[in-house]
């Protein structure tokens, strides 16, 4: 068996279903489906959810707050399977990359790291439902999400057998060296924030562009809009601030999403000056489809698909400049 073709198909399909999970979570929070299931790793108890008549009565007397709703208790049990199985090709690609170990080629620290990750997130999952959709837990597995995709896309490249060389050295590509990892950061916390945004309920609290609530600046609370320190619960759901501090959420992630697009389009701009031209239309296309998203969901008061979209639309961005930041600071980049 040809092992490292093999740990290749493997992170491909992890890969993807990275995707599916990153996906059903945007959807399972966005339908405040994040506890139609009280209790982790059971539903009610039970391997699925509570079926009979029976079952769903003694549920809904041991979660009287919480009765059963299938319209809830489906988007979140998928999302787990989905999460468990994806913990399984972890393990996989690690035992692969361990019996390889003595080929020098085998990326075995990135798969051993990869499964740590990957089983902090299924802490984070429990903490998301016994801390009752706390914001700080829910951004944190967010950022967790995103970043076992990521992870997940360069083990797939580095498998791969595809070589990539660094472009001849010129002003603009020093320049897009510099520009490319700043790109990075920054569409990194707009992600937190976008990530803060969804967990505090305030995508909607300005429901019109460009204006906010008709008003350029409205009145906002960034003090406590911000405030890391806030107590738990008893329950998230459906959220705890006042509308200044929402709307100062709101606020930051439409300055985040101004600073990212100046940054990003710079980037491109560089990228085409410096002969990259397939990378910098890739860039910018995507980042014009985010944008687009953002703009949609306030226009069209969050629909499920967009919101989604705009979500997976973050990750992919992302991804594209990481694996650009790579292509441009290494002398060759040895996917085999």
């Amino acid at each position: 068996m040809n092992q490292p073709l093999t740990g290749f198909k493997l992170a491909l399909i992890a890969t993807l279903l990275a995707v599916v999970v990153v996906t059903l979570g945007a959807y399972t929070r966005l339908v405040d489906a994040g506890l139609g299931c009280p209790d982790w790793p059971t539903c009610y108890g039970h391997l699925w959810a509570p079926q009979t008549a029976e079952e769903i009565h003694a549920a809904n007397t041991a979660y009287p707050h919480i009765p059963v709703n299938h319209d809830k208790t489906w988007p979140e049990m998928v999302h787990r399977y989905a999460a468990s199985t994806l913990g399984l090709l972890a393990i996989a690609l690690t035992v692969i990359a361990l019996k390889n170990r003595s080929d020098a080629r085998t990326p075995v620290k990135l798969s051993v790291f990869i499964l740590a990750l990957v089983i902090v997130q299924g802490i984070f999952g429990a903490l998301t439902v016994t801390l009752k959709l706390l914001p700080q837990v829910v951004t944190a597995h967010l950022a967790g999400g995103f970043s076992t995709f990521i992870l997940l896309g360069l083990l797939t490249l580095k498998l791969s057998g595809i070589r990539l060389r660094r472009p001849n050295m010129g002003e603009a590509i020093t320049q897009c060296r510099r520009l490319a990892p700043v790109a990075v950061a920054c569409v990194v916390i707009q992600i937190l924030l976008g990530g803060w945004t969804s967990a505090n309920y305030a995508a909607l609290a300005c429901p019109d562009f460009p204006k906010c609530q008709t008003a350029w600046w409205p009145e906002t609370d960034f003090k406590q809009g911000f405030n890391l320190a806030q107590p738990v619960g008893p329950n998230y759901l459906g959220g705890l601030m006042n509308a200044p501090e929402r709307t100062a959420i709101h606020m930051a992630h439409r300055i985040g999403a101004i600073t990212v697009t100046v940054v990003v389009l710079t980037l491109a701009v560089l990228l085409l000056r410096s002969g990259l031209r397939h990378w910098a239309l890739l860039i910018a296309a995507l980042l014009a489809l985010q944008v687009s998203l953002g703009i949609s969901n306030v226009l069209l008061s969050l629909p499920i698909l967009i919101a989604v979209l705009h979500n997976l639309g973050g990750a992919v961005l992302l991804f594209a400049l990481v694996a650009l930041t790579l292509r441009l600071h290494s002398r060759e980049l040895h996917y085999e």
